[in-house]
């Protein structure tokens, strides 16, 4: 084993001394359900849910990721900036309530060069079952032991949530707190990350607030107020993935939105100003982010974003000689759905890129995590999602996968703990030493 590779690096490769216990969450998630639905139902269709690995993570590339995110969010409160970004965003996104949005998740890869943000999401699924997967981790060995650091206490997770909430509350000039919570998404016990819901619920309720999943049909909207059988909801707490509120499901929220009736979060404006692909092609512009009035500290934090530009018929065939080099998304895009490679693409697919709606970015490949699949190591592809909130970091994940975006069907793959790496107590010879001792066992 080499010795000039980051610390990091050799654990994801070599160390499989870090069990996670995903049966921990699950009994968490039973206990949220107080038996409502079968844990077994729960789990159906979810057996790669979680990963029975934990990822490694350097505090130099927590803290670049951190930085990032925060330059992001301050150049998005720019006037200039939410500007330019409006200008392409649906009419819906220009009212604007005061929150933030609730639960942002950025993604990114780790790279030689530094972690590079892959998107943007609102409404980034997956924060509550992390937060038990983070306490669901042991390691075997004592030299491991010393270089983990003990995952935050669980309590201290569900303070910043609620704070988070109690912030979206407030911006929209509420006093106190919600008495009902709407927890809304299509079909909501269909979705894959149905678990989640039922998490949030319950720490709804332990926080004195009644909440409700539901789909956005159930609602409606009367004499100013948006209504859910006869609850008057005060909070929606947004997992639709009808950023703008279009469809005729979700025609009750749009108006309730519209009216400012009831704080929602995230918003279709929050989606417009973080969340649309197309902005990354104005954060990864150093000339539009001057123009924007962005300080040379925000351009310093964003210069290290993917080269992102928009598809044109008017650089399409610049584009297509390029296109090894590139990924291809639909501004408007969720889930890793619709992206291509540009590696991989077809002249038919090419056709249908150029008519519109899609960004180029520069490639940035995807780290690796090493995992055990019935007790042979296999590479997994990593991404790591930071869950934010205001600029400010909540919590760390990784999700690992096969194939060309992350996706919840890959043995040995699905949500997995991040441990940071920040002051280790041993030196990294005698780490290895470990690793050696524990691959040879």
């Amino acid at each position: 084993m080499t010795t000039c590779a980051p610390l990091e690096e050799h654990l994801n490769r070599d160390c499989f001394c870090i069990d996670v216990d995903p049966a921990q969450v699950w009994s968490a998630v039973e206990q949220a359900s107080a038996g409502a639905v079968p844990i077994a139902l729960l789990k159906q269709h979810r057996a790669h849910l979680f990963s029975n690995s934990a990822v490694f993570l350097s505090a130099s590339d927590l803290d670049a990721m951190s930085q990032i995110v925060a330059a992001i969010e301050a150049t998005a409160q720019l006037p200039a900036f939410q500007t330019a970004a409006l200008a392409w965003a649906p009419d819906i996104a220009r009212r604007d309530h005061g929150p933030r949005g609730a639960f942002m998740g950025y993604d990114f890869h780790l790279t030689p060069d530094g972690p590079k943000l892959i998107e943007v999401n609102t409404n980034a699924g997956g924060g509550f079952l992390n937060a038990l997967l983070a306490q669901a981790q042991t390691a075997c060995c004592p030299e491991v032991r010393a270089m983990v650091p003990a995952a935050a206490p669980l309590a201290e997770f569900e303070d910043a949530v609620w704070r988070m909430f109690i912030g979206e509350w407030r911006l929209q000039g509420r006093l106190g707190h919600p008495s009902v919570v709407a927890i809304i998404d299509t079909a909501p016990e269909d979705q894959y990350l149905y678990p989640e819901f039922v998490l949030a619920q319950a720490f709804f309720a332990r926080h004195g607030v009644q909440a409700v999943i539901a789909d956005p049909s159930a609602l409606r909207f009367e004499a100013g107020r948006l209504i859910l059988g006869d609850l008057t909801v005060d909070l929606v707490y947004n997992r639709l993935v009808d950023f703008a509120f279009d469809t005729p499901a979700s025609a009750a929220l749009r108006a309730a939105y519209l009216a400012g009736a009831a704080v929602v979060t995230p918003s279709p404006r929050n989606h417009a100003i973080l969340a649309d692909k197309r902005n990354l092609a104005l954060l990864s512009d150093p000339g539009a982010l001057a123009t924007f009035g962005a300080s040379a500290e925000l351009r310093r934090a964003l210069s290290t974003l993917p080269h992102t530009r928009l598809v044109t018929t008017d650089n399409a065939d610049e584009l297509w000689a390029q296109r090894r080099s590139l990924f291809f998304k639909p501004a408007g895009g969720h889930a890793g759905k619709a992206v291509y490679r540009g590696d991989k693409l077809t002249r038919g697919v090419w056709s249908m890129i150029c008519e519109g709606g899609y960004i180029a970015q520069a490639f940035a490949a995807p780290s690796e995590r090493r995992v055990q699949v019935d007790g042979d190591p296999q590479a997994r592809k990593m991404d790591v999602r930071l869950y934010t909130y205001a600029g400010a970091t909540i919590l760390a994940a990784a999700r690992l996968y096969q194939g060309q975006t992350t996706n919840f069907r890959t043995p040995g793959g699905g949500f997995a703990p991040v441990i940071t790496l920040a002051a280790p107590s041993t030196t990294a010879a005698t780490m290895e030493d470990a690793i050696r001792s524990r691959m040879a066992s």
